[in-house]
């Protein structure tokens, strides 16, 4: 299970509907060891699509960077998706290289009107499992 703040699912989706029609990226920093998100870092879509995100690699460079020195590790990893549902493509399955992390998509698709769908997957050697989420209040 996912357990985080609201003030952390709103930047999530205030990110994603920001870079509509574009897929949104970024992670959720927390302490090493912990599954606790509470550090919040935007990035910028390299391939500023709607259909498909990847991150930039000096930036990502730059941000594990960071979270090494800080004692930190990819808590969750989020995207959004601007037309489909809120469930990982294949594309996203072969770009799940953080066993310990959640995976978080969003869908910001028109069909939701000024809703959003919100979900949580543990991805695994190619296994998507769907996670609760549940969050805490502000």
């Amino acid at each position: 299970m996912l357990t985080i703040s609201r003030e952390l699912v709103d930047k999530i989706i205030a990110h994603a509907r920001a870079d509509h029609p574009d897929e949104a990226c970024g992670v959720v920093a927390g302490p090493a060891g912990s599954d606790t998100p509470e550090r919040f870092v935007p990035m910028e879509n390299a391939e500023r699509s709607p259909t498909f995100y990847r991150f930039d690699s000096m930036e990502q460079f730059r941000v594990w960077r960071e979270m090494d020195d800080r004692d930190e590790e990819p808590v969750i990893i989020y995207h959004s998706h601007t037309s489909t549902e809120a469930y990982p493509s294949r594309t996203d399955l072969s770009y799940a290289s953080e066993p310990g992390a959640h995976y978080v998509l969003v869908s910001t698709r028109e069909e939701l009107g000024e809703d959003v769908e919100f979900r949580s997957y543990r991805i695994i050697e190619g296994v998507v499992e769907e996670e609760e989420v549940k969050i805490i209040p502000a």
